[in-house]
């Protein structure tokens, strides 16, 4: 599982960023965003939000909580999750069960594919 550090420096790097540019952007200096990315120094949760902002994308992509790192960059999806999280939790709950329905169906159909 890659780390904190090396996601960051992958992403910088498929971006075309140099350490010296993220570090401007993050008023700090080249040394403090090479500890980062070599995971010797933990940035704080401000610190951590600006850099996952500068690298197009979240915290929780940066943390291992989420393996795709644009997941909350699609503006579609994010409006369907906003006019999910509007609605009651009985209606909530079922369209939940709708679609735990459909996502369950789509896998054992590819794993039947294979």
């Amino acid at each position: 599982m890659d780390t904190f550090g090396k996601k960051m420096a992958a992403l910088r790097k498929e971006r075309k960023m140099t350490q010296q540019e993220l570090a401007k952007l993050l008023s700090t200096s080249i040394s403090v965003v090479g500890r980062y990315e070599r995971d010797e120094m933990t940035p704080s949760i401000e610190v951590a939000k600006n850099i996952a902002g500068y690298l197009g994308t979240t915290v929780g992509y940066l943390l291992g909580e989420s393996d795709k790192a644009d997941l909350f960059k699609d503006p579609v999806m994010l409006q369907r999750l906003s006019d999910l999280e509007k609605l009651d939790d009985k209606n909530k709950s079922h369209i939940l069960s709708v679609l735990d329905g459909f996502l369950q169906s789509v896998k054992f159909k590819n794993i039947a594919a294979l």
